[in-house]
């Protein structure tokens, strides 16, 4: 059901240091890095830490969102659709995204308290 959990980070070297070091102990590689982001997982991205989108500071909140595993592009509209007719936010409409993994069909909500929240289809490994 979830794909990954992503964090806020000030500092994307600092963040290196910290989180290769700790995940490597759990057998948990970095497997994509950029100047916003590091991917984090055992064969697939699992975990990230990244620079807010918003370039504000990070907080327990803000950088942070849940992603869920769509079957289908279909099944990202309807997770989109939904969310709006039920008092979501759009936070990014369905549509082709080129993560450092692979090519992904996301979308991009807010629930009605403020959480991100993301389904995405395609791009998996294993």
């Amino acid at each position: 059901m979830i794909d990954h959990l992503s964090v806020g980070v000030s500092d994307i070297d600092l963040a290196r240091k910290f989180y290769d070091t700790l995940l490597e102990s759990l057998g948990i590689t970095l497997l994509a890095a950029t100047d916003q982001l590091l991917a984090y997982g055992s064969g697939a991205i699992e975990f990230i830490a990244m620079l807010p989108y918003d370039g504000a500071s990070p907080t327990g909140g803000n950088g942070t969102h849940i992603a869920f595993r769509a079957t289908s592009p279909e099944a990202v509209d309807a997770f989109h659709q939904v969310a709006l007719a039920t008092g979501g936010i759009c936070e990014g409409a369905p549509g082709p995204r080129a993560y450092p993994h692979a090519e992904v069909y996301a979308a991009y909500v807010r629930d009605p308290f403020g959480n991100k929240l993301e389904a995405l289809s395609g791009g998996f490994a294993g």
